[in-house]
């Protein structure tokens, strides 16, 4: 078939008009989709900490099954293999759910990385493989509040063994009087702390930062535990080893097995530093309400039913709880009288309204 010049030359004057050339109508300058080896170290440089820690394991399982193939050639079947080896590879533990948790962070991980990978322009929504199979569904969670009997037990196993007593008996009354996730403790600094106010700033998952009160007691001792451990410049972490390094989560790991090998029930339920977060939460909504452990669980910032907009609680009202909770006195606490709903003025209000004086 002959071309035709005249059509040619109207062809090449639009797409001058446009400021196109040929080469970008056949995608020959389209950059070339990476594979899933290529495109992870991308994935998991701009990915937190704490994603990264989520789901490492299962992006590298990723990268062992499909690494070699383009992440626009992986298929939804692909990933749900993987879901399954996932599941049924997970390491069995006394409060495992059959792999549940396990095949859901792999659907989460392989749908974070094709995120990224839609917002880098390689592909669209609609042709990642991650979002079109499901999670599996959730189960319920195990989780209760501890008793105050059960509570004084396990801080007794504590402070009755380990090689570091001190450091035990301080991250469990941290994490009783705070509520705090234990990334939040491992992220204290030396600047986190005002003991003047008795005071820590919380940084948690998210990104989020809250001024949280503990009480003076607990304040000192921090304090003195962070500057006799070789902390000394304000960025230098406030938990430490006697030998001076920072606290790890594998602590936590050991601190619950060595608690578990003295109360068989601690380890038969599973139970975890987040179950004291739980059981605090939990007396302070019974004796507080639920604004007051929402303040104080740090989930201010979480969107939730209109209401919440007008029972916002603050850092006194937080305090107030503490005070109440360990018996100890706050200089923040709200005292008794102020926590009073001004009946007089409010009976006063009612009188003029029935004489017709407020008019």
């Amino acid at each position: 078939m002959t071309t035709d010049p005249d059509r040619v030359a109207t062809a090449r004057a639009l797409l001058k008009h446009l400021g196109l050339t040929v080469a970008d109508l056949t995608g020959s300058s389209a950059p070339a989709v990476p594979t899933v080896a290529e495109y992870l170290p991308a994935v998991v440089a701009a990915a937190s900490q704490g994603t990264r820690r989520t789901y490492g394991s299962s992006w590298r399982r990723m990268a062992a099954a499909l690494g070699g193939r383009r992440i626009d050639a992986v298929r939804a079947t692909d990933l749900e293999a993987l879901m399954r080896q996932a599941a049924a590879g997970a390491r069995p533990r006394r409060n495992s759910r059959h792999g549940r948790h396990a095949g859901e962070h792999l659907v989460a991980a392989a749908r974070a990385f094709y995120n990224r990978a839609i917002a880098d322009g390689h592909l669209t929504t609609a042709d990642s493989p991650a979002h079109r199979i499901g999670k599996p569904r959730r189960l319920p969670n195990t989780r209760r509040a501890l008793t105050p009997d059960e509570v004084s037990a396990i801080n007794a196993a504590a402070r009755s063994g380990g090689n570091d007593i001190i450091l035990d008996a301080l991250l469990l009354r941290l994490h009783t009087e705070t509520a705090c996730r234990r990334g939040g403790a491992l992220a204290l600094r030396l600047i986190d702390l005002d003991t003047d106010h008795a005071l820590i700033r919380l940084s948690e998952k998210g990104g989020t930062q809250r001024w949280q009160p503990i009480t003076p007691m607990l304040a000192g001792r921090l304090n003195d535990h962070a500057r006799a451990r070789g902390a000394v410049a304000p960025t230098d972490a406030l938990l430490r080893y006697r030998i001076g390094r920072p606290v790890t989560y594998r602590r936590y790991d050991l601190l619950w097995a060595r608690i578990g090998r003295q109360l068989p029930w601690v380890a038969v339920y599973g139970i975890s530093t987040h179950w004291l977060r739980h059981t605090t939460l939990t007396w302070v909504e019974r004796h507080f309400g639920y604004a007051v452990a929402r303040a104080y669980a740090g989930h201010t910032d979480c969107r939730g039913p209109a209401t919440t907009t007008y029972i916002k609680a603050d850092l006194p009202a937080v305090a107030t709880a503490l005070v109440a909770l360990t018996g100890q006195p706050h200089p923040l606490a709200v005292a008794e009288s102020e926590q009073r709903f001004p009946a007089h003025d409010a009976e006063a209000g009612a009188a003029a309204y029935r004489s017709g004086t407020h008019r």
